[in-house]
């Protein structure tokens, strides 16, 4: 019987699977494409080897003492990646998921969009697939789940969507999103707050006093402005209508209560209103 891309691809994760190295040079060879040149793809490749050694460093992806959450999360990534090249190297298919099939678009097209598209699809499947295991985690890992979620979808709206993300600043957004520069790495990092390690000590409230500067004001003063808008979009752009189970009335909900829905709240700050001022969100929300 011929083996079909999708266990090809499902071979290639579970021989990495309890193997967090491993997993990280799996997402490098896809980027190599199904016959080890794809100089179009590889520029691609930063931005999803700087959030997975994010991942590595703070033990994440551990088999033991990692998280079940993102072990799935990243899991999820890798096979849809893998299938993709599976598909393009002419292993028989069909594609077994629609993430697989964005993926396949950004092999045959190379763009920032479809980049975002297939890489997000996959976050976005994986979230809600799993989210009785986010659940399980303690409160300040899920509050950074939903920081993380909708960094990843904004900055999938700076190159697909700049009104929206940027608004009068539009012209600009494209550049500052392009997973194939440097920029994006500010939207995404969250290393400044969170320590090396897993599971977060501290309540949630500790690491939102620690974070000020930009990521305060990125979060406060010009994402969350826009996330009923965000949030619609993306679900659209990546055809999963149930991602706006993810948001409440403009509040993030993912495996978080809508009663704690204060910490998603604008803090005093003279940065962020100046921010809100500066970008008013879509339709003159400040």
């Amino acid at each position: 019987m011929t083996e079909t891309s999708a266990a090809w691809a499902e071979q290639r994760v579970a021989a990495v699977r309890d193997d967090p190295a491993a997993r990280l040079a799996l997402m490098r060879r896809c980027y190599d494409g199904p016959y080890g040149n794809a100089p179009r793809h590889l520029p691609f490749r930063r931005a999803a080897m700087s959030f997975m050694k994010w991942q590595l460093r703070r033990g994440l992806l551990r088999p033991a003492s990692g998280s079940p959450w993102w072990r799935t999360v990243n899991e999820r990534i890798l096979r849809d990646g893998c299938e993709a090249v599976a598909l393009s190297g002419n292993v028989p298919g069909p594609a077994s998921s629609r993430t697989v099939e964005f993926w396949t678009s950004f092999a045959r097209q190379p763009t920032a969009r479809s980049w975002y598209r297939a890489h997000n699809g996959s976050v976005v499947a994986a979230y809600l697939e799993h989210r009785d295991l986010a659940e399980a985690e303690n409160a300040a890992e899920r509050f950074f789940m939903n920081v993380v979620l909708c960094r990843v979808l904004y900055a999938h709206a700076l190159v697909a969507a700049p009104r929206i993300a940027l608004g009068w600043l539009r012209p600009l957004a494209p550049l500052l999103g392009d997973p194939r520069l440097g920029m994006t790495g500010i939207f995404l990092q969250l290393s400044r707050v969170l320590p090396d390690e897993y599971p977060l000590r501290d309540d949630v409230a500790t690491y939102l006093r620690a974070e000020l500067g930009f990521g305060r004001v990125l979060d406060y003063g010009v994402i969350t402005p826009r996330l009923a808008r965000l949030y619609a979009w993306s679900a659209a752009e990546l055809d999963t209508p149930d991602l706006l189970t993810c948001i409440r009335d403009g509040f993030l909900t993912y495996a978080w209560a809508y009663e704690d829905r204060g910490v998603w709240q604008m803090p005093k700050s003279f940065m962020v209103r100046a921010a809100r001022r500066v970008l008013p969100g879509p339709g003159g929300e400040r």
